[in-house]
């Protein structure tokens, strides 16, 4: 009897572990950093999808979707353990974004009479809330079911020079209709600037190591916002039409990326711009969307955000390998950005990122994932 009890013992302890549909293994993301847990949330549709969720830096590691011949494919750039993830911290793999996505200029703004100092951890800039942003941050999180997972975080005052206490609740829900839809929230106590956002990095091919030249973007957009060669705003809000910025109708990615003789794609490296939505906020309406031509996976975008930024990951220089080993090369994916312009706490007259108490930040990105068949 008692040797039957080992057995069974045994077998218990002995069960492997099973990976999720895109490989991962969940124990490979159980660790503690700075003092909390960490942990891999797993989230799965009626359809078979799935999205895998860490909560250090609230990052998407995985997400699941069918290509056009029902192959299921991994769609966003990442890490397969923790360890990875914080040894890198600054890569932004799907990483929460905050408390100000994209740059301040000079790493300074003023709100109600006072100066405010942030990090300057880019080219003397302020870039997505400095190098311990809400990115390098373990959140609490609790799994509300099986297609959502609630992460929540305490921004002290004071944090990367940001005023007032922040309190944020992110939502990630996998929906029936394979969309990832993210709910940022956010009250303060004291006057202060927020812009939250997402920073996946997205290859549809299939082969994630691969140049995302050849996938189709659209970017419902007449303006955008022109940059100098640090990336800070120039004021102006300027015309697409007759500029490598137009993505009205859809366009591969690489058709224009090198045209550096205009000085917007020389000053980014390629594509890392903001452009202006004609949506203007109405979340019903698509704004931008990206097609593999080699599966067929489509990526639509809706927001009820004023902008999107586009990074063509110029930057990507194939010293990084991600999930599987695979090294990741220059332009292997599009970030899609949806948040207020940059530099906009210098920028009275563009769509304010001020929050002040009593108010409620209310931010919405919606990642819709189909497929094109013909």
């Amino acid at each position: 009897m008692a040797v039957m009890a080992m057995c069974v013992l045994l077998s218990c302890t002995e069960k492997k572990e099973e990976a999720t549909l895109s490989g991962l293994m969940k124990s490979n993301f159980v660790s503690e950093v700075q003092g909390k847990p960490t942990a891999l949330y797993v989230l799965k549709n009626q359809n078979g999808a799935e999205a895998c969720v860490t909560n250090w830096g609230g990052r998407l590691v995985s997400v699941m979707v069918p290509d056009k011949n029902g192959k299921m494919t991994d769609v966003v750039l990442g890490y397969d353990n923790i360890q990875q993830y914080v040894d890198n911290p600054n890569n932004n793999y799907g990483g929460l974004i905050g408390r100000y996505g994209n740059r301040i200029a000079n790493g300074k703004f003023t709100l109600d009479g006072v100066e405010y100092q942030l990090p300057q951890n880019n080219n003397g800039h302020c870039l997505h809330g400095g190098p311990e942003g809400y990115h390098t941050v373990v959140w609490d999180a609790k799994q509300v079911n099986d297609q959502s997972v609630e992460l929540t975080y305490l921004s002290k005052d004071g944090e990367a020079g940001f005023p007032g206490n922040l309190n944020l609740k992110v939502t990630y829900t996998l929906t029936n209709d394979n969309a990832v839809d993210i709910k940022y929230e956010a009250t303060t106590d004291k006057p202060t600037v927020v812009n939250l956002t997402n920073h996946s990095y997205f290859n549809l091919s299939g082969v994630p190591g691969s140049q995302i030249l050849d996938h189709s973007i659209m970017i419902a957009a007449d303006t955008y916002v022109p940059v100098d060669e640090t990336l800070i705003p120039t004021g102006t809000l300027d015309p697409v039409e007759g500029t490598p910025m137009d993505f009205r109708t859809p366009t591969p990615v690489g058709a224009r990326i090198n045209d550096y003789d205009f000085v917007q794609l020389k000053n980014g490296n390629g594509y890392d711009h903001n452009w202006v939505l004609n949506a203007k906020g109405d979340i019903s309406r698509k704004c931008a969307s990206l097609e593999s031509p080699k599966t067929g996976i489509v990526l639509d975008v809706y927001t009820n955000e004023p902008g999107v930024q586009v990074y063509a990951g110029n930057f990507l220089d194939g010293s990084l390998t991600g999930k599987k080993g695979i090294t990741y090369n220059q332009r292997a994916s599009v970030c899609l950005e949806t948040q207020k312009y940059p530099d906009t706490p210098n920028k009275p007259e563009w769509p304010s990122a001020v929050l002040r108490p009593g108010e409620k930040y209310m931010s919405q990105c919606i990642f819709k994932f189909s497929v094109d068949k013909e």
